[in-house]
């Protein structure tokens, strides 16, 4: 019998940034983010997920 298994990683990284409020703060990173200043790696591990379907 064949099994469909998904395999989740997820990657995390606390960003400080300067902002008015916390709607700015999230804008801010997510402009950075889009904009490839910020890029998770493998350094940015933060654990994973093994399902079977």
């Amino acid at each position: 019998m064949k099994y469909t298994v998904v395999i989740v990683e997820t990657l995390s990284r606390k960003v400080e940034v300067d902002a008015a409020d916390p709607q700015e703060a999230k804008r801010i990173v997510a402009e950075q983010y889009n904009n490839e200043q910020i890029v998770l790696s493998a350094d940015d591990f933060y654990g994973y997920e093994i399902e079977t379907l």
